[in-house]
C-alpha cells in the first residue's frame, strides 16, 4: 500500500491538481485516480486525499463528489475496489448461476486415434446440490450422477447398480474425458476452497484479464493444488484457467470462446479441455442450452429421481 506522504509528494501530484482551472481540474482529478491506482493506493486513501487537495483548491466537496461520478472514473473504482475473492464469486456465480442452474451441453472427447460425443443434462443448486443426466449416445443414455453435499453416486440403468463414489474418484476422468468428476458434480468450491490474489493483467481472446492466482487452502479437499485463472475485468468471464497439482506442475489448461448471450448474460459458450502431459487429447464442451436461477427443490436431488428422471 502506499502511505499519504506519497500520495502528497509534488511529482505524484504535478499534473493532477496543480491548476486553478475548473476543466483542467476535473480532468487532472480523474487522472490522478488512475494513477492512484495503478500505484497499488486504496480507494479510502485515494479518496482523503482528493478531499484535502479540493480544500486546498477552494473546491466543493460536492464538486469533488461529480467528477468521481465522471464516466472514466466511476468505472475505475468500482472495478479497483473489488478483491480477487470478490472477482472469482461474481465470475463463478455468472457462470452457474446465484441459485441455481440447468444446463443442455454436449461433450466432444478427442484423441489421436478417435473421438466421441457424449450429451448430458446437469441441474445444479448452489454448491450442496448436483444431478447429471446422460442423454445421448444410447449406449450411455440415462446413467445419471448425483451430489448431496459431501456424498455422490452414480446409477446405471443397465446394469441396475447404484454406486457411491468415494473422494478418491473426484480426480478421475469423467466418461472418459479430460474432465474430472470434480468438474462434473462440483464438489470443490473456487470460491471458498482457495486463497485468491490478484497478479497481473493479460490479454486472452482480445479481452483485458484479471490475471488471478488461486492456492488450495490447508483443510481443503481439492483436486488441485493451485489453479491461475484469467476473468474478463468487464463481464467477468472465465477465458482461460490453468492447473496445477500440488508440486506446482501444470496438469491442464482450459480455454472460454464462442462468447453468446444466453438467459440474458454474457458466458463463453464452449470450453476447451487440453491436458499438458498428453499429445493429441482435448475435450470441448459445447453449452446447447441454459436457464440460471429457476425454482429446484432439493427433494429432486435424491437416490430415487436419479433412477426415473429423463
Amino acid at each position: 500500500m502506499c502511505s499519504l506522504s506519497k500520495l502528497l509528494s509534488p511529482s505524484f501530484l504535478k499534473k493532477a491538481l496543480n491548476t486553478k482551472d475548473t476543466k483542467d481540474y476535473a480532468e487532472g482529478t480523474k487522472e490522478y485516480i488512475n494513477l492512484a491506482f495503478k500505484n497499488t493506493c486504496s480507494f479510502i486513501q485515494t479518496i482523503i486525499n482528493l478531499v484535502i487537495h479540493s480544500l486546498k483548491m477552494k473546491k466543493s466537496p460536492i464538486f469533488l463528489l461529480a467528477i468521481l461520478l465522471l464516466p472514466g472514473s466511476s468505472a475505475v473504482m468500482s472495478a479497483q475496489v473489488l478483491t480477487a475473492t470478490d472477482i472469482v464469486r461474481k465470475a463463478d456465480e455468472k457462470f452457474n448461476g446465484e441459485k441455481s442452474s440447468i444446463m443442455v451441453m454436449s461433450m466432444t472427447i478427442i484423441r489421436p486415434a478417435w473421438q466421441r460425443t457424449v450429451e448430458f443434462k446437469n441441474w445444479a443448486l448452489g454448491r450442496e446440490y448436483a444431478m447429471t443426466l446422460i442423454t445421448a449416445p444410447a449406449k450411455d443414455a440415462n446413467q445419471t450422477f448425483l451430489k448431496r453435499g459431501t456424498e455422490m453416486w452414480s446409477w446405471n440403468p443397465a446394469i441396475s447398480r447404484l454406486i457411491k463414489l468415494p473422494p478418491s474418484m473426484m480426480s478421475q476422468g469423467w466418461m472418459g474425458s479430460d474432465y474430472t468428476n470434480d468438474d462434473i458434480l462440483k464438489e470443490s468450491s473456487v470460491v471458498n476452497d482457495y486463497a485468491h490474489e490478484i497478479i497481473g493483467e493479460e490479454t486472452i481472446g482480445g479481452r483485458l484479464c484479471y490475471k488471478i492466482k488461486m492456492v488450495a487452502k490447508e483443510a481443503a479437499a481439492v483436486v488441485w493444488g493451485s489453479q491461475l485463472r484469467w476473468i474478463d475485468k468487464k463481464e467477468f468471464l472465465v477465458m482461460k484457467t490453468e492447473l496445477y497439482d500440488e508440486e506446482g506442475t501444470l496438469i491442464r489448461t482450459e480455454t472460454g470462446s464462442e462468447i453468446k448471450e444466453m438467459d440474458g448474460r454474457t458466458i463463453p459458450s464452449r470450453m476447451e479441455l487440453i491436458p499438458a502431459d498428453e499429445p493429441g487429447n482435448k475435450t470441448i464442451v459445447d453449452i446447447k442450452d441454459i436457464k440460471f436461477n429457476v425454482q429446484i427443490l432439493e427433494s429432486f436431488f435424491s437416490q430415487q429421481n436419479m433412477k426415473n428422471i429423463r
